[in-house]
């Protein structure tokens, strides 16, 4: 459990890293949305 809290915690912060550098918020939203869908591929599908 802890560490998937650091990996999250450490995704977390490089997260705020890339929209620090990047000050478009539509292109922040996209790789929010991106980031989301491959995830939940890599998560939750059997593949």
């Amino acid at each position: 459990m802890k560490r998937m809290l650091g990996f999250a915690l450490f995704c977390f912060a490089m997260g705020m890293l890339v929209m620090l550098v990047i000050h478009n918020r539509f292109i922040g939203f996209i790789l929010l949305i991106l980031c989301l869908l491959a995830g939940y591929y890599l998560f939750c599908c059997d593949c």
